[in-house]
């Protein structure tokens, strides 16, 4: 048995995603729980960035806690995750969308792309995750595709379907809730696990 968060209680079925497994959950609660569970398994190391914010104004209504009311940022945020896999250092951005038929630029910073440009150029491995939550699916976006549709594609948001066709789609599950390592390994380190594999049957 598992309790969500509506309180009602459910079994789990063989196919987790007819189950609603993870619907209602936010895209950040899923990353933070997929980054956790593969810290705790070793495979990588990878967190949340904090956000830096100045506090200008604090109510206290009681004794016993107190109330940010007044708040800025201090410096522009970069992207929403970095960390280690593999050697190699990896960096992303996480998007969420209610929109069904496209995803608009406007939920981009420019200093996000600007940034997304350096980590490809000092040769870390860059994408967005971005959740279409109409349909409840995941795609893992190559950085160097999104910079480029962010500069020169002609409309002001990228239609679903060209994410779908140029994304990884990424599988939801339990443990991790987005098995988004499996797509990074498909996607940036498949030409190397080919390359052990033949090193392997040589032996």
């Amino acid at each position: 048995m598992i309790g969500y968060p509506n309180k009602k209680r459910t079994m789990v079925q063989n196919n987790v995603r007819d189950n609603y497994m993870g619907r209602g959950m936010s895209l950040e609660d899923d990353l933070n729980k997929s980054n956790a569970y593969y810290m705790e398994m070793k495979r990588a190391l990878i967190h949340k960035k904090p956000i830096p914010i100045q506090i200008v104004k604090v109510d206290y209504p009681q004794r016993s806690s107190a109330k940010i009311v007044e708040a800025y940022y201090k410096t522009p945020s970069t992207t929403d995750y970095n960390g280690i896999y593999r050697g190699k250092a990896i960096d992303f951005e996480a998007k969420e969308t209610k929109s069904k038929t496209s995803f608009p630029f406007k939920n981009f910073h420019p200093h996000q792309i600007k940034h997304l440009e350096q980590v490809l150029y000092h040769g870390g491995i860059g994408f967005v995750i971005i959740r279409f939550s109409y349909y409840d699916e995941t795609y893992l976006i190559d950085a160097k595709f999104m910079i480029d549709a962010y500069y020169h594609y002609e409309k002001k948001s990228i239609p679903y379907e060209t994410i779908k066709n140029n994304g990884s789609f990424i599988r939801q599950g339990l443990t991790p809730r987005l098995a988004y390592l499996d797509n990074v390994d498909e996607c940036y380190f498949k030409e190397d696990d080919n390359n052990e594999s033949k090193t392997e049957k040589i032996k």
